[in-house]
């Protein structure tokens, strides 16, 4: 269960599966990435952080207000290949990133200043152990109507895990069969889709690969094509 004790005293070398050496971020390396996302930090506002998978469901952080929010020019893709957490070496899956083009609903969270270094520590240990995101101020629009600025993680084309071909065919069986330490890669999938509609999100992608997704284990295993996701 990815909770917050288990993010503040993970070894990130192996509490996430095996992590090839060569990619794994050192805590000073994390360290160093926050603090240059925060020197580039456009203004004083408060800080909001997109969640688009699964901080929606499980942030972790500390958040002060929660809201549905859209950004403009990026788009979900499962274009970050999986060796950890919910995939292996061995069985990779593929995991959540933003890819350019298009638009993302997801959720805003407002971040507390007083502790805000403490909570974007635990974020960028989460979601920066191998530097697969850059970390990048956007505008976002809530659903009032206001624009704020907000911390989101978008895919890092450059790194080693990006994957390019995100169709279906290619990537529902991958999901399907992949598990780790977190669970099953299916497992997110399937999360993800029902918070995406609990939010009154529409993602017609993310429900197609669903259904991809669900007849490849009917027709490969006997076991159930559900459950919940972890983190």
């Amino acid at each position: 269960m990815l909770t917050r004790d288990f993010l503040q005293n993970a070894d990130c070398k192996t509490a996430f599966g095996t992590i090839e050496e060569s990619l794994l971020l050192t805590s000073e390396q994390r360290a160093a990435s926050l603090d240059c996302t925060l020197s580039r930090r456009p203004d004083n506002s408060p800080v909001w952080v997109f969640g688009y998978g699964s901080l929606m469901w499980n942030p972790v952080f500390e958040s002060e207000e929660v809201r549905p929010a859209t950004l403009q020019g990026w788009h979900r893709a499962f274009c970050l290949r999986l060796t950890a957490g919910r995939g292996t070496l061995h069985q990779p899956g593929r995991m959540l990133a933003l890819k350019e083009g298009g638009s993302t609903t997801g959720l805003a969270f407002r971040l507390p200043e007083a502790k805000l270094h403490e909570e974007l520590e635990l974020l960028w240990k989460r979601e920066m152990l191998t530097g697969c995101y850059l970390p990048t101020w956007c505008d976002l629009s809530l659903a009032d109507g206001q624009v704020v600025t907000a911390l989101v993680f978008v895919m890092n084309p450059q790194h080693p895990l990006f994957e390019e071909d995100t169709s279906h065919q290619v990537i529902a069986p991958l999901i399907a069969s992949a598990n780790g330490p977190l669970g099953t890669n299916a497992q997110y999938l399937f999360s993800l889709d029902t918070e995406l509609r609990n939010q009154g999100m529409k993602d017609d992608c993310i429900g197609d690969l669903v259904c991809y997704v669900q007849q490849w284990l009917q027709q490969n295993t006997s076991g159930p094509v559900g459950g919940e996701a972890t983190a």
